[in-house]
């Protein structure tokens, strides 16, 4: 069948309560594709006559410009059926690797180690986004006593994301993982490893030994298996939170859009 016609025919489908003049027409293209030749009730055709199409794209155009909410509505359903899509998706696999996105070395889990639901965040410490959400996690642990967080640390950003990512895995190594988390992305300076020196003084980090920990193999592993977890689920960007398997939210969350998640993982 011609691709306009299909077209309609789905349109009228999607939306046949909606708009009413689709529902009408909808009967007409729909008795056409049994009317070709002149026979009733012959098999579907596999194709229209030219006046036949022209008519369709008529009724195609009065309907769109009579109602050009049927456009938007349109798209507005195929959209949210994508997403749908992906979702089912990409639980599917953090169901698949739930083992390794809900493990981590210590120094990457907050809020309570023990707690009865696992959040995981992935983030990157460059990320206008992840650091607009660093007191509004603190906040959802602070009201969720039997959340268990793990920390993913992404660097997707560029150059600098690596450089932060390596000198915060590398401060790890002293105990200080959370105090250089919070100092770079705290940081507006310009990214720099002088600057990463100032901050690490500042902390009580020994510059010498993190200067060395951020190349060694430890440190690459530890941001090739965040990598590799992220590309496993599909990652498209930071913040991304997956709230057990039961939800994956992308983008900076609101209290209550957290709180509404959690909850959906508790019920799962």
């Amino acid at each position: 069948m011609d691709l306009i016609p299909c077209l309609f025919l789905q349109l009228t489908r999607s939306f046949p309560l909606r708009h009413p003049l689709l529902a009408t027409a909808s009967a007409v293209v729909a008795g056409m594709a049994f009317l070709v030749g002149g026979q009733a009730l012959a098999a579907p055709a596999t194709s229209f006559t030219p006046a036949q199409r022209a008519e369709i794209v008529g009724i195609m155009r009065q309907a769109l410009q009579t109602d050009p909410s049927i456009l938007t509505d349109a798209i507005r359903s195929i959209r949210e059926k994508a997403e749908e899509q992906k979702q089912d998706s990409t639980l599917a696999a953090v169901k698949a690797h739930q083992s390794e996105l809900q493990s981590a070395p210590d120094f990457a889990i907050r809020g309570n180690p023990h707690g009865r639901i696992t959040v995981v965040e992935f983030y990157d410490p460059r990320c206008s986004y992840c650091r607009s959400m660093m007191g509004e996690v603190d906040s959802f642990l602070s009201r969720h006593p039997d959340v268990r967080l793990v920390e993913k640390v992404v660097p997707v950003l560029g150059n600098n994301s690596v450089l932060d990512t390596r000198a915060i895995f590398a401060a790890s190594a002293q105990g200080k993982y959370e105090a250089m988390r919070r100092a770079l992305m705290a940081d507006t300076t310009k990214p720099s490893m002088e600057r990463i020196v100032e901050l690490a003084q500042a902390n009580g980090i020994d510059v010498k030994k993190l200067t060395a920990d951020m190349s060694s193999p430890q440190t690459v592993a530890l941001i090739n298996t965040n990598l590799d977890q992220g590309r496993a689920v599909g990652l498209d960007g930071t913040p991304t939170f997956i709230f057990g398997t039961a939800a994956v939210a992308p983008g900076a969350l609101e209290a209550d859009q957290m709180d509404a998640f959690l909850e959906r993982a508790r019920k799962a």
